[in-house]
């Protein structure tokens, strides 16, 4: 089971910002900003390479998440949003996920690796 599974289930804990029926919202626990929130789906849909046509509304609703928390947090002035897709894209957790990041005006990479 993946960490974010692990995070929906409650066997982890997390500082959870939004929730709904179908998605989950903390704060990450390696801020690449002042504010950086992980917005993820409560269904477990690895990458963006894995959606299919029926999930459609689901990443418009992860953007429409995405928008209300950065109002939210006071991120009047703009915000990033970024999704990384498999391994050599950036993505370190196999569960479909959006980072918010703002609070400042560059961000860099969203990655904890460094080469």
């Amino acid at each position: 089971m993946c960490i974010f599974c692990k995070i929906l289930d409650k066997e982890l804990s997390a500082d959870v910002v939004y929730e709904d029926d179908r998605i989950l919202a903390f704060k990450d626990i390696h801020p690449q900003a002042p504010v950086h929130i992980l917005i993820i789906p409560k269904e477990h849909i690895i990458s963006v390479d894995h959606l299919e046509d029926k999930d459609k509304e689901l990443i418009g609703e992860l953007v429409l998440v995405a928008k209300k928390i950065a109002k939210a947090k006071g991120l009047s002035t703009g915000y990033k949003l970024a999704i990384s897709v498999g391994k050599d894209g950036g993505q370190e957790v196999d569960h479909l996920h959006l980072h918010l990041l703002g609070g400042k005006k560059n961000y860099g990479v969203i990655s904890k690796k460094t080469k």
